[in-house]
């Protein structure tokens, strides 16, 4: 009997400890962002004007307006004439919140006029080609996105949106663990790479894949960054070991400048 009694504070104790490691689990899990990253694909550059109006003017603020702040507006540093681009990085903290938003901008009489030109474009005049849509997931190890400490004057900052893909899913996990349980994350961090985000893409044309963005004063601060992290003795181990060998199939570089009006 007294041994039967003396388990249950035992038992107890076990199941509170699982239940709070869950917990912990679930909470944390919770409280990644989810990123959209639109890419507007344009042909001239009266159509880069009316975008660029349209968010300026209208989408940041009335996005400001719902609580969704931190909207990064980035072009290519790059220009290609036949394919000009706009990056719009918005980060929301529920999927729900993501869904929502553009219903809630929809009633909003402000935003409709001050995006009128934009948002009732004739079908035979649009303001841009097509929308690339990318989804993400914010890895639990850098679960929101984070304004970088720089310097420089915001249009001549150098930022570098990199994306991984993988051959398969096996590797795809192997790259996203080196990030996160190898501490890829931890050694940008430690560098001041000013890393804005790492993520999962969970929706998106390059699958499986992750993206991350990284932000510079200039092109010079992230060539002297880029040698700082391939000499790290850390770096050096993770990225020999035998379990995170072969996992990224292609790495695309995307070098950014944000625009006057981005809120990074």
């Amino acid at each position: 009997m007294n041994k039967s009694f003396k388990k249950i504070p035992s038992i107890t104790a076990i199941a509170l400890f699982v239940l709070c490691f869950y917990v912990s689990i679930y909470a944390k899990a919770d409280s990644r962002y989810y990123y959209q990253i639109k890419v507007y694909h344009l042909k001239t550059t009266v159509q880069e004007e009316r975008v660029d109006k349209f968010l300026q003017n209208a989408y940041l603020p009335a996005m400001h307006k719902i609580g969704i702040k931190n909207i990064g507006v980035f072009k290519p540093i790059a220009v290609d004439t036949s394919d000009r681009k706009i990056y719009v990085f918005i980060p929301f903290k529920t999927m729900d919140e993501l869904e929502t938003a553009p219903g809630k901008l929809l009633k909003d009489d402000q935003y409709l006029a001050d995006g009128k030109d934009y948002l009732d474009a004739v079908y035979n005049d649009p303001p841009y080609t097509r929308i690339e849509t990318i989804l993400l997931r914010a890895f639990g190890e850098a679960p929101v996105a984070v304004m970088p400490n720089l310097t420089a004057n915001k249009v001549d900052r150098y930022y570098e949106l990199r994306s991984y893909e993988s051959a398969t899913e096996k590797y795809h996990a192997s790259k996203v663990k080196m990030f996160t349980v190898g501490g890829e994350t931890t050694i940008f961090k430690n560098i001041n790479s000013n890393g804005v985000f790492y993520a999962q893409v969970i929706a998106g044309s390059h699958m499986p894949n992750l993206m991350y963005l990284t932000t510079y004063n200039s092109k010079q601060d992230r060539d002297d960054h880029w040698k700082v992290f391939s000499a790290n003795p850390q770096w050096k181990e993770l990225s020999a070991m035998p379990e995170y060998q072969k996992n990224v199939s292609k790495n695309e570089q995307t070098f950014l400048h944000p625009t006057a009006y981005s809120d990074f």
